[in-house]
């Protein structure tokens, strides 16, 4: 009773022990660990935990030292207490990663006493109980006994060939903890010793233990063995074993009889070994990438050999190793589908279509088994497959229809074979609609969807000539069903609105007296929170289609829920909502009253603003709807709010892209109307009024480029206002008080114009642009040079041959001239410049040895530019003149290829495939900045057209990398003053490549040796600010993308991050400094965050600790847990399907 009291008094935090109680409560809990009835014994033990933390260092040691010493007394029962009474005092120690003292200086007391107990072999049990405590120890502090690490291992090796099994077993449960926080040296001693006695081979039973021990060691700290066997010449043998062992058999002699699998033998344990071949081979190909084309030649046809394996479980691991596979082939990026990606010979989604045949067959005879499981196998197979390779079965649909319901994916890819299965397929496909389990409903009612567009394919009449007619009723009748019940899953509900939506708009036609009412429950589900969103979508397909459905009898009831939709806070269903009422009011517009139209146009105004361009897109495009087809419903918008919203829109400095046109196509469209008070004239001083009354300029110069394409898409509408309009912009231009404001918006607005409009009638206009070539502003000038350039484009043979000998002419312009020439070359037609070419390529050449940077670059990108009119001519010519004596000629050279590339399909392609290599030669030029620019090219073409160059990388690569470094003799110090300043020139050529270097993780990491490429990743996070965010970026994309990789070099990529993320800028630093040094924290921070989310990285000692270190830091810890949250809440954004 009274040690039951002790353990209570000692659980409240309250207590406080002098130094004579300490010692008389240590005294007697020790001698109570002696008594002779076990409760009591055991309520000693429990007293333990909470003592620890309650006395001094000194009386733990106490309390340690007696339990070692029982430990190895003779009484067993005593022993047995005492490793318990151990093992708790372990637990309670402070973690190693806080840096206690007393935890420290316990484990080293402890370590000695306990690897003597190890070594002694005298006794089993108390070897046991030792081992077991060492092992404890290595989980929890590991990190605290560095120093005895090498003794530790020399005492547990010899346990492994201890004639005792469960002493070998605890050893290597001991190791496994050992190799999570050991150093490298006494790693490197341990695989060492196990690799030798491997293959020494002494007997089966040490041979197996060591197996096992390399096993344990591999689930504990596998990043780290992944050094070991990094010899790539070694895979294609490993592969060839592991598909060998997965046709592993005993055969017996009594029972076999011809086929394997046609034999039985009650002890065959061979399945084993498949299995394991099965798993091996899973784990192999998940992480091996770039080694794909060797999978699809060694493992997959054994693989797909396997299919047929007898035993389940092994069946169901070959299926999963198989997935796999296809999940790696399956192309990341969209150009790897791209038929015009130009890829030579055999890539791994070639080979998988030439094995298509063979998996079909082998899965063929799997989809008769009687097992669910197989059956469940082969269609996730089937699914995967036509994922990986869309279309892929499409030739194999005969073999897979008849008696089978088909995955639905393959639905997805109508082709003509399915429609002479539409009789097999409907009924199956019917009946699983009803069924009960909401799982298959929802399915179902995804392929009906899916069969609907097969059965009548809107969108190639040519192909409509199956009679739909006798599945129309079965099809309408199952969905109605699901349609009309209240009571059912909210996935069926959504999945049954867009099933019905799909068969009223492809078979509508056919549906008589129903379809009334079916419109009415869409209205029904349209008022339902829960189901407005999919409704919404639903009725978009159904007003889209070619049948012009009678949407009459819903309409006057849905427009107004569609127009107070507009006002929720949820942006998918304002999207979708936009996107119903245009195509409404578009195919609808003689049922659409003015009524319903002030209804929407009521709600609009809130809704065109610069912080959601594309909803403000789709605003836009409504109303250019209505302007066409509801011209006189646009008379009100003059007086609303609507149109000063989007003259304000126009001056925003986001407006470009796909906002921008449609703002262009809205204004010719209100002009065109007609409308009173909103005539060209109205609309242009509307849009011009803000320049011309001074009262404020404009911030951003985007906004200038805007409000003149808007300008000149008016007078392209009204071509009788265009010359007064254009004389009046040639006089605000030339007159001497016009603000610079005007001026920039008077060019631009005659270059848009002049673009579109020929304007060779107006005399002074090439004076007037020419002279404002001298104005004192420079945005006037750049914009004078646009104006040249986007006015020639509007006649080439009057203004194009006047640029061309001012460029000769006059030196001083030369830079803006150039300008012009590159926007006449990248705008106007091929057959316009096919005459020109020649006498403009002769000029080009001229200047691209200029001295001037700036101009240089123009050059190039006007030779790049004009090299994609007659690529067979001049590419040639390009490449001839890499071989210049001029630094400067080549350097335009290899830019201009740079301006050749894009990241659609040209003719230039295939030409340039052949050719690029000779441009990529120039990384080893002598000249920096050539090698510079040839990086910058590089950096283009892996980025828009990685096909390029992907066959080229081996030769590239070590180029690439060779330009990481930092060259010490690149580095010169340059005084200011009192002060020296260093100046790297080799600063932009690193970034450049370590650009590079980021670009192909995306587009390349199949061809890139990803341990070569780490190691140049390692260089870069201890460079220059701008090197290290980049490599900071690089190392979080690597954690998603190859995890077990960056795994093994964890402990050498957290040391550079511990650097950045505690080093200190000097008191008397400038403030820039400061906010750059924070910068670098946040970076190194997500970098750290990134790698946190692969598994296992915790479990590295260099990483729990720099851990441990970031939470005792405050302002550490607070940004960590800012980037933390910000992470994940954008994993939930992404995962927010709506």
């Amino acid at each position: 009773m009274a040690t039951n009291d002790l353990m209570s008094e000692l659980q409240k935090d309250s207590i406080k022990l002098d130094d004579d109680s300490e010692r008389k409560v240590v005294k007697m809990i020790l001698k109570l660990l002696e008594d002779k009835n076990g409760e009591v014994q055991n309520l000693a033990v429990k007293c333990l935990g909470p003592l620890v933390s309650k006395v001094k260092e000194y009386q733990v040691e106490t309390i340690v030292d007696t339990l070692c010493t029982n430990m190895l007394a003779d009484k067993e029962q005593l022993r047995d207490i005492s490793s318990i009474g151990l093992k708790t005092v372990i637990g309670e120690l402070p973690p190693a990663s806080s840096g206690s003292a007393l935890a420290a200086s316990v484990c080293k007391k402890i370590t000695g006493r306990l690897t003597s107990a190890i070594a002694k072999q005298e006794d089993v049990s108390v070897q046991l109980e030792a081992l077991d405590i060492m092992a404890d120890m290595l989980c929890r502090l590991g990190g605290l006994l560095v120093n005895f690490h090498p003794s530790i291992l020399s005492c547990l090796l010899p346990q492994l060939t201890s004639p005792r099994l469960a002493v070998r077993k605890r050893t290597i449960i001991a190791l496994g903890h050992l190799v999570m926080s050991c150093g490298n040296l006494v790693f490197v001693d341990l695989i060492e010793h196990l690799l030798s006695e491997l293959s020494r081979n002494d007997s089966m039973s040490t041979t197996r233990t060591y197996i096992q021990c390399i096993a344990a060691i591999s689930r504990q700290a596998g990043h780290r063995i992944g050094e070991f066997h990094r010899d790539t010449q070694t895979w294609p043998g490993v592969l060839l074993v592991l598909s060998t062992s997965l046709t592993s058999h005993h055969h017996h002699p009594l029972t076999f009889t011809g086929s394997d699998d046609e034999y039985s033998d009650d002890d065959d344990m061979s399945w084993k070994v498949r299995r394991a071949a099965a798993k091996c081979l899973d784990a192999v190909v998940s992480t091996r990438h770039e080694m794909l084309p060797e999978f699809y030649r060694t493992v997959s046809p054994a693989l797909i050999a396997r299919f047929k394996e007898r035993e389940e479980n092994v069946k169901a691991d070959v299926f999963h190793a198989y997935l796999s596979l296809l999940k790696q082939t399956r192309p990341a990026q969209s150009w790897l589908c791209d038929p015009d990606a130009m890829e030579q010979g055999e890539t791994p989604l070639t080979m998988l279509q030439n094995q298509v045949p063979m998996i079909v067959k082998a899965l063929h005879k799997q989809m008769k088994e009687k097992s669910v499981k197989t059956r469940q196998c082969c269609f996730n197979m089937l699914t995967e497959l036509v994922n990986v390779l869309p279309g892929a079965l499409t030739l194999h649909i005969p073999v897979l229809v008849p008696g089978r319901l088909l995955p639905y994916p393959h639905t997805t890819y109508p082709c003509p074979p399915l429609t002479l299965h539409i009789p097999a397929l409907v009924p199956p496909v019917v009946a699983c609609v009803g069924d009960p389990f909401y799982k298959i409903t929802s399915e179902a009612l995804l392929v009906s969807q899916q069969l609907v567009k097969v059965i009548r394919p809107l969108d190639q009449p040519e192909r409509d000539t199956f009679d739909a007619s006798p599945y129309i009723t079965d099809l309408f009748t199952c969905t109605i069903k699901r349609l009309k019940a209240a009571d059912i899953d909210q996935e069926v509900k959504e999945r049954a609105i867009s099933c019905m939506g799909q068969i009223i708009c492809n078979l509508g036609d056919s549906l008589g007296d129903d379809l009334p009412g079916t419109l009415h429950i869409f209205l029904e589900r349209l008022k339902n929170e829960i189901t407005r969103l999919t409704t919404v979508k639903a009725l978009t397909l159904i007003a889209g289609s070619t049948l012009k459905i009678d949407l009459r009898p819903i309409l006057d009831e849905a427009v107004p829920i569609l127009a107070s939709f507009l006002r929720k806070n949820q942006r998918a269903l304002k999207l979708s909502t936009l996107a119903a009422l245009d195509i409404l009011v578009k195919n609808y517009s003689d049922s659409v009253t003015p009524a319903m139209i002030d209804a929407v146009l009521a709600e609009l105004p809130p809704l065109i603003s610069e912080s959601d361009m594309h909803v403000s897109q789709m605003v836009i495009s409504f109303l250019t709807t209505l302007a066409r087809v509801h011209p006189l419903s646009l008379a009100k918008i003059g007086g609303s709010s609507i149109l000063s919203e989007l003259i304000s829109l126009v001056r925003s400095p986001l407006l470009q892209g796909g906002a921008l046109s449609a703002m262009l196509e809205f204004f010719q469209a209100l002009v065109g109307t007609g409308t009173s008070s909103l005539g060209y004239m109205d609309l242009l001083r509307m849009l011009t009024g803000p320049v011309y009354a001074q009262s404020a300029a404009l911030t951003h110069k985007q906004s200038y480029y805007s409000i003149a394409k808007c300008v000149a898409a008016l007078t392209r509408a009204c071509p009788d206002e265009g010359p007064a309009v254009v004389g009046q912009f040639i006089q605000d231009v030339k007159n001497s008080r016009s603000t610079d404001s005007i001026r920039l918006l008077a060019l631009l607005s005659l270059g848009e114009v002049g673009h579109h409009v020929d304007l060779s009638g107006q005399p002074e206009l090439k004076t007037v642009i020419l002279d404002a070539f001298s104005s004192s502003s420079e945005e006037v000038k750049s914009a004078a040079s646009y104006a040249l350039g986007s006015i020639a484009v509007g006649n080439l043979p009057e203004y194009l041959p006047f640029v061309l000998g001012e460029i000769s002419g006059q030196p001083k312009r030369q830079y803006l001239l150039l300008h012009s020439l590159k926007e006449i070359i990248s705008s106007a037609s091929v057959t316009g410049l096919k005459p020109y070419v020649e006498g403009v390529w002769t000029l080009l050449l001229k200047h691209c040895e200029c001295a001037e940077e700036g101009t240089r670059n123009v050059v190039a990108e006007c030779l790049g530019k004009l090299t994609l009119i007659d690529p067979e001519t001049l590419l040639p010519r390009l490449k001839g003149y890499l071989l210049s004596g001029s630094s400067y000629a080549r350097s335009s050279v290899v830019t201009a290829v740079k301006f050749t590339i894009s990241d659609h399909p040209q003719t230039i392609d295939p030409l340039l495939k052949n050719c690029i290599g000779d441009f990529l030669k120039t990384l080893e030029d002598p000249d920096l900045n050539v090698r510079r620019v040839a990086l910058v090219t590089f950096n283009s073409a892996a980025h828009n057209k990685p096909s390029l160059i992907r066959d080229l990388l081996d030769t590239v690569l070590p180029h690439l990398y060779n330009e990481t470094k930092v060259r010490k003799e690149l580095i010169r110090e340059v005084e200011m003053g009192p002060f020296k300043h260093t100046v790297d020139d080799g600063l932009d050529i690193r970034k450049a490549a370590f650009e590079c270097m980021y670009t192909l993780l995306d587009s390349c990491l199949d061809r890139l040796d990803i341990f070569e490429f780490l190691n140049h990743v390692e260089d870069g996070l201890k460079d220059h600010y701008d090197i290290k965010m980049l490599t900071f970026l690089m190392l979080a994309r690597l954690s998603t993308l190859c995890p077990s990789a960056v795994l093994q070099r964890l402990d050498r990529l957290v040391e550079p991050l511990r650097a950045t993320c505690t080093t200190k800028v000097k008191a008397n630093s400038v403030k820039q400094e400061f906010e750059k040094q924070d910068e670098l924290k946040r970076s190194a921070m997500r970098a750290v965050v990134a790698l946190l989310t692969i598994p296992e990285a915790e479990k590295s000692p260099l990483m729990s600790e720099f851990q441990s270190q970031i939470s005792s830091n405050p302002e550490l810890a607070a940004i960590f847990e800012s980037i933390q949250r910000d992470s994940s809440s954008a994993n939930m954004e992404s995962m927010d399907t709506s």
